[in-house]
């Protein structure tokens, strides 16, 4: 456990880079901390491993005060990862790898045991063991600092903004890679990041400063869906907290109660009659206890009005409905996908409770975008989409 007790840090002149900071977190943990430039967010994450020293309170890791503790034996118990890696471009890939268990003087069949794992774990060849930081590319050069930093069975990972200079690929790969080792050997990562995505992505828990303050700890579903103020809302941004509104909005709390049904024992003359009455040219059926059946439109009748006799008699069962307990993005986007002007929705037991049209979503992004204000393309498909229930 990790644990930051009114910590304070006031470098020369004044300038107070950490104030009073009270967090704690369990090992296992993959906690990244964010922020704007100057937010504190790098001192906050280096006085765990005292590159930097605390002008007042304490850091505790399993208890243990680690002012109490030698800061070099103290760094040697912690991985660190930084931006540019910090390869030694004169020694080895093998060297490198192994510089901390060497520091510690394990055995070199040991430690040539350790460097041919970390190899296999980020899927290199391990010919490259006996290369040069400069034979390999800088995607591969990122994958040799990360295991390098895992190479002592560290318990604790500090991971200083290191995917900053990449391409949005090779970032995006190493990300997956990060998160698959550290659930794998249950190491307890510190992540210090700008990009808010990165943080998401990545985070059990996600620390938010500004100033030097905690802003808001939290996770990242609960950042999402109650930021602590207008600064978490900034660094968030509308795109995010409007997938977030739509990730936990349910199709229920949307969906329109006037589904119009009729049942299969109806005659033909009865279903062009309600099609006519209603102004539509579809009409879900439902059985006599408003279980979801199927669906006719108006083709369907209009090609077997001279031999059918009731609408069971054409009904189609290809119905694509959804649950009024899922969620709103899912339904967006199976509506978006297949082109639908409407969903049926149904309870847990398949009886029919509502629609969900391609208007009344277009309604919701609207009023998440822009707010309350009238807009012509949404009252149109909206007086559109009445033609279709």
């Amino acid at each position: 456990m990790i644990e930051y007790k009114n910590v304070s840090k006031i470098f020369k002149g004044g300038k107070v880079a950490v104030d009073d900071v009270s967090i704690s977190f369990e090992k296992g943990e993959f906690v990244c901390f964010i922020g704007t430039s100057g937010s504190g967010k790098t001192t906050t994450m280096r006085l765990l491993n005292r590159m930097i020293e605390p002008t007042s309170g304490q850091i505790l890791i399993d208890g243990v005060d680690i002012q109490t503790q030698d800061a070099v034996e103290l760094r040697r118990k912690i991985g660190y990862v930084i931006q540019n890696i910090g390869l030694m471009p004169h020694m080895t890939i093998r060297e490198n790898i192994v510089m901390v268990p060497k520091l510690l003087k394990w055995p070199e069949e040991k430690r040539n045991e350790i460097a041919d794992r970390m190899i296999d774990l980020v899927e290199l060849p391990r010919e490259m063991l006996d290369r040069y930081p400069s034979q390999l590319s800088g995607g591969q050069q990122q994958r040799i600092g990360v295991v390098r930093a895992l190479a002592a069975d560290q318990d604790l990972i500090l991971m200083d903004e290191p995917f900053g200079a990449l391409d949005p690929i090779t970032r995006e790969s190493l990300q997956d890679l990060v998160k698959e080792l550290q659930v794998k050997m249950g190491k307890t990562f510190v992540f210090v990041t700008h990009d808010m995505d990165e943080a998401l992505k990545l985070a059990n828990r996600i620390l938010i400063m500004d100033d030097g303050k905690v802003i808001q700890f939290d996770t990242p579903t609960a950042i999402l869906q109650n930021p602590a103020n207008e600064f978490v809302e900034n660094l968030l941004g509308e795109d995010r907290l409007m997938q977030a509104k739509q990730e936990e909005t349910t199709v229920e709390q949307v969906m329109l109660k006037a589904a119009i049904a009729i049942t299969p024992e109806k005659s033909i003359s009865e279903g062009i009659s309600l099609m006519r009455d209603k102004r539509v040219d579809t009409l879900l059926v439902v059985d006599g206890t408003g279980v979801l059946k199927g669906f006719v439109d108006v083709e369907d009748i209009n090609r077997h009005r001279k031999t059918a006799t009731s609408i069971g008699d054409i009904l189609r069962t290809d119905v694509f409905y959804v649950k009024k307990d899922s969620y709103l993005r899912d339904t967006l986007q199976r509506i978006l996908k297949r082109g639908l002007k409407y969903v049926p929705v149904v309870d847990e037991t398949n009886r029919l409770v509502g629609i969900v049209t391609r208007s009344s979503l277009v309604d919701i992004v609207y009023d998440a975008v822009w707010g309350e204000e009238e807009s012509t393309i949404t009252n149109e498909e909206s007086a559109s989409g009445q033609e279709v229930v």
